[in-house]
């Protein structure tokens, strides 16, 4: 966790300010086109037959795939020597926000670009990535990813599925039952994760074509039904050996590393979901009218359109500011056969990629259900696409790893990095606490207020992490509500301060192209700096009592109020109108 000097490493959000970040400002023309290309492919091929997706035509999901293929909205992540377009994180998000509102099919789409293809991209062998990746790029070969089991969800570890060499040491013998599969039906490859000889987690390129490989009954899934979800049946399956990917006994450095991926991949997603959501519900309230007057018109219509607009602005920032950091991580390893530095790169942004997954995924439920809210009763009918959206989007807090086990990953890596003695947690908590109690110093300027309420956060999160470990010490790892709850400011810690920086970064190029940011930035602060309050509050409550509750809820409090302002309701107000004026998300 400590960092040399303006070098960001993994989390390090946590413990001081972020330098200059990667913003949607700074999209090329090379970005712009493939979002273009992924948006008029979901327009044209993909939501004109959403009435044939809904009804599972699978065959029409793999057309889609194919169209895909040919405008190479399949190949973003596969380098160009293997059939791929070779291109940067920055594409890979862009096209997953671009699918986004897709619904299932964007599922599946998403699922075979990333963790479906990523593990053969990046721990693949040569003669591996020259035979499968070049029809993965193409749609010939859709992919699916199978570690799920009946017995082990979020402990993905604890995976029953066996492989066995057979006794000409040519083929591996796969037994055990994977859950939960998506793309399942018409897959062509699974990366498939089994323990060789019960002991050893191994990961596999298994075919559909392999003798011993079996699908179960489709799921009768709530949405995202454009996707296939089967159980995938190993009985005595015959793997070539040379199918093993990665190392005999490493299968971890794959599924573990990769999913950080697949994270940040579902917070574009649900990001591109959330936008699309908004701008249906700012269609049906200007159109619609109760009491002689459109629902836009009503000051709480206002207020859910501005707090949903400010959120997605947040996800935003923190999504492509992740972008950047896994861009320079992963950049120049597309042609890497080192699978021990991949892995380390991929494991550095851990923190980040699971702040994309529970903020890009809780944005989207809450966009949706405040969007479904506004259309009312009209709402609840299939008719209306927002009740798709709405069913479509609560799987987001389920797969990729849960919400909570992605919260514990937050506050998990830092007290494992003070355990190692890589940052030292009690001088750092001793630092806040003094700086919290320290007169306060005037600010000035347009975001000076945004900047400090960043710093107040911070220094309340690594206040009540440090007196947390102090007060649970060594079993700090088994007091979970705590735990989430210390997630939680985390969280609203690395989407306030990407908001910020990227406003600060806007405000520096151009002071009055900028204004709608600071807009957005000061009402965002505005609320994060109450929820931080009430949920450090929270925290102290369930470890302290008496008077050192009194006192640390009076630092926590004074230090987070000292910096809230007046006039919120009239500035979520005059968001809304400029939100409404551009009739669609703007940032």
């Amino acid at each position: 966790m400590k960092a040399e000097a303006n070098v960001y490493r993994g989390a390090d959000f946590l413990i001081k300010a972020a330098g200059p970040i990667f913003t949607p400002e700074q999209f090329t023309d090379e970005h712009k086109m493939i979002a273009k290309t992924a948006k008029q492919f979901l327009e044209k091929e993909v939501h004109p037959h959403n009435e044939r997706l809904e009804g599972q035509d699978f065959e029409l999901v793999q057309e889609l795939f194919r169209k895909a293929g040919e405008l190479g909205l399949l190949a973003h992540s596969i380098p160009e020597a293997y059939g791929g377009l070779g291109l940067d994180k920055i594409s890979k998000g862009l096209v997953g926000e671009s699918l986004g509102p897709a619904g299932g099919y964007g599922v599946a789409h998403s699922n075979h670009t990333c963790i479906a293809t990523l593990p053969i991209t990046y721990f693949g062998t040569p003669k591996q990535k020259q035979y499968y990746l070049p029809k993965l790029a193409s749609g010939e070969f859709i992919g699916a990813y199978c570690l799920t089991e009946p017995g082990a969800g979020s402990d993905a570890l604890a995976a029953q599925t066996t492989a066995v060499l057979n006794e000409k040491g040519t083929h591996y013998l796969l037994n055990g039952s994977k859950l939960y599969i998506t793309n399942a039906a018409f897959s062509d490859t699974f990366i498939t994760y089994a323990k060789v000889d019960g002991k050893a987690f191994t990961a596999f390129i298994v075919e559909k074509k392999h003798p011993g490989l079996s699908l179960g009954p489709e799921e009768k899934k709530m949405g995202i039904k454009g996707s296939s979800t089967r159980p995938v049946i190993f009985e005595d399956c015959k793997v070539p050996v040379e199918n093993v990917l990665g190392e005999v006994g490493k299968g971890h450095l794959v599924a573990l590393n990769v999913l950080n991926l697949g994270r940040f991949n579902l917070g574009s997603a649900c990001m591109g979901a959330a936008k699309f959501s908004l701008s249906l519900a700012l269609d049906y309230t200007q159109e619609r009218k109760q009491f002689n007057r459109a629902i836009s018109e009503f000051s709480a219509t206002q207020e859910k359109v501005a707090k949903m607009a400010m959120r997605i602005f947040a996800l935003e920032s923190l999504q492509y500011r992740t972008a950047g950091y896994l861009e320079e991580a992963l950049g120049g390893l597309y042609e890497s056969q080192d699978h021990g530095l991949i892995a380390k790169r991929m494991m550095e942004y851990a923190a980040e990629c699971a702040i994309c997954k529970v903020y890009g995924s809780e944005t989207l439920d809450f966009v949706a259900d405040e969007s479904l809210q506004l259309f009312g009763g009209y709402g609840y009918i299939q008719e209306y696409k927002i009740e798709q959206v709405y069913r479509d989007s609560r799987i987001n807090r389920i797969f990729e790893g849960t919400n909570e086990v992605n919260r514990l990953l937050v506050p998990g890596n830092v007290l494992k990095a003070a355990a190692k003695g890589a940052f030292d947690l009690e001088a750092a908590a001793t630092q806040a606490f003094e700086e919290m109690q320290t007169p306060e110093v005037p600010y000035i300027g347009t975001l000076a207020r945004e900047t400090e309420a960043v710093r107040a956060m911070r220094r309340v999160f690594l206040s009540t992490l440090g007196l947390a470990a102090k007060s649970y010490g060594a079993e700090i790892g088994e007091q979970q509500e705590a735990l989430l709850k210390l997630a939680d400011l985390a969280i609203s810690l690395y989407a306030a301060e990407s908001a910020v920086a990227r406003t600060q970064q806007a405000l520096e190029q151009n002071e009055k192209k900028a204004q709608h940011k600071v807009e957005m930035t000061q009402i965002f602060i505005d609320d994060a700096l109450l929820e931080s309050e009430m949920t450090a509050r929270q925290i102290l409550q369930g470890m302290t009592e008496g008077e050192e509750l009194a006192r640390y809820t009076a630092m926590a409090t004074g230090e987070l109020s000292r910096l809230q302002r007046g006039g919120t309701v009239a500035a979520k107000r005059q968001l809304a109108q400029t939100i409404y004026q551009a009739g669609q998300y703007i940032s």
